[in-house]
């Protein structure tokens, strides 16, 4: 782990993209901001899309606008992916300019040392940048035969919450992002704070195995 995201603050970048599930997104988020608000200055959250332009998250019940876009934001130390409909991962997929764009940003970023962390099908989304190869890997369980034919280099982890690869996290299903927020804010900070927040949460966390 970088020796800044032991001793200071650990930049979280949480990508958005249009039809962008909200838990998948708000479930991880709030750890990190209940996490820095218990613990001032141990993560700065900030949202990144393609443009700046508003975003309509899921079902187009609200709208919301980036804080940087790929070409001006703050350097992560670590960037959230969440996931969406599997029917609008497979298109994004297909997205020549998502692909040339959003996630070149991110493949560069992983060369950089960055960790990428992603939620739900949010791993699927990575499928076409090398990032997964030579990795366990998790989704949905809805689309773990899809994320395996479309990885045939990684291992794909079934019946898990989430995985951890060190510069590389994916989850299960939509909570699980909820729990590898709270298991990563452990492993940086420490047990006590992180049950501070499931506390807050009044979240009543599954056993899990990762």
């Amino acid at each position: 782990m970088n020796q800044k995201q032991q001793n200071g603050t650990m930049n979280i970048a949480f990508l958005i993209y249009d039809q962008v599930e909200a838990l998948d997104l708000n479930g991880p988020l709030d750890v990190f901001i209940k996490a820095n608000v218990i613990s001032a200055g141990s993560y700065n959250c900030y949202t990144v899309g393609k443009t700046r332009d508003a975003i309509h998250m899921e079902g187009n019940t609200m709208a919301v606008i980036p804080s940087y876009d790929v070409q001006t934001v703050l350097q992560p130390d670590m960037i959230v992916i969440p996931g969406a409909n599997p029917d609008y991962v497979m298109e994004y997929l297909q997205d020549d300019d998502f692909q040339n764009t959003v996630m070149s940003w991110i493949k560069d970023q992983y060369r950089k040392g960055t960790i990428i962390f992603s939620v739900c099908t949010g791993s699927m989304l990575l499928s076409k940048t090398g990032i997964l190869d030579q990795h366990e890997i998790t989704t949905h369980s809805m689309l773990l035969d899809t994320l395996e034919q479309y990885n045939p280099k990684s291992i794909v982890k079934r019946n898990v919450r989430f995985v951890d690869q060190e510069q590389l996290i994916t989850t299960a299903g939509i909570t699980a992002g909820i729990d590898a927020a709270l298991y990563l804010v452990e492993k940086h900070h420490g047990k006590e704070l992180a049950d501070t927040i499931v506390t807050l949460f009044e979240y009543q966390q599954r056993e899990f195995e990762h």
